[in-house]
């Protein structure tokens, strides 16, 4: 190291850097500031084009239309989504779309026939979002999330922030803001609904593994129905895929 160099801060050191920085700014600001922020780096959007994803693609948009979008297709995915898709890529004008898909010799030899969903989602969900999600962020040292505070017992702490272990960073411009934000920005913007959400689907995920949600009932309660499961695997806790509530430090 030369005698004038300092050491590159570490992802956690950038983290509470930024969220100190942008605590109390908005939305829209925190997600101006991380793409042109040195600590945020080399920044790209992960979108599952679902139920409530159209207000932050909206944002980026308005941002910055060039901004890299990763869109996982996992091959199981309702119709419906796949047309969204192109759908609002074509209208919100975004330059950089990236259709992920895994390794096709990868799914002939874990996942022949296509029904390691029923036997072992945590492995389904590996195949086909996890592993392809890493190989894509490579090059990238943040990602832009649609993560929210009200999701799950999981987000209930998420910061606009965050440290994705030594690897990269999570930005959540939208960690504080309510079901009732999203539907207002959806409507004040004019912004089109993923048609499945007329259908009861709060929550939209593969097909398989994805059901509507009854009057009452938490968005993401049609997620992998009937299990402990609550997250795909792309987003963890501490190193580990989160199965439920975060149990909090006393």
């Amino acid at each position: 190291m030369r005698p004038d160099a300092r050491p590159f801060p570490s992802v956690a050191a950038r983290v509470a850097a930024l969220n100190a920085r942008y605590r109390h700014h908005s939305a829209i600001s925190v997600l101006e500031h991380a793409l042109g922020d040195s600590d945020a780096g080399r920044v790209a959007m992960v979108s599952s084009f679902g139920a409530e994803s159209v207000a932050l693609l909206h944002m980026v948009a308005l941002v910055d239309r060039a901004t890299p979008v990763l869109f996982i297709d996992t091959e199981m995915l309702f119709p419906e989504t796949l047309a969204y898709q192109r759908e609002l890529a074509e209208m919100l004008g975004l330059r950089d779309v990236r259709v992920i898909r895994a390794s096709r010799t990868r799914m002939a030899a874990r996942d022949p026939e296509g029904l390691l969903h029923r036997e072992n989602p945590d492995a389904c969900c590996a195949l086909r979002k996890t592993e392809p999600l890493e190989h894509a962020l490579a090059p990238f040292d943040a990602w832009i999330t649609g993560r929210k505070r009200f999701q799950s017992g999981s987000r209930a702490a998420l910061e606009f922030f965050e440290a994705e272990g030594a690897a990269r960073i999570k930005i959540n411009p939208l960690a504080h803001w309510t079901r009732q934000d999203i539907a207002d920005y959806m409507v004040n913007n004019r912004l089109p609904r993923h048609p499945l959400v007329a259908r009861g689907y709060a929550s939209i995920g593969c097909a398989p593994c994805t059901t509507p949600v009854a009057t009452g009932e938490d968005a993401r309660a049609g997620r992998w129905r009937g299990s402990d499961k609550e997250e795909c695997g792309i987003h963890v806790v501490d190193g580990r895929i989160v199965r439920g509530p975060v149990r909090q430090a006393s």
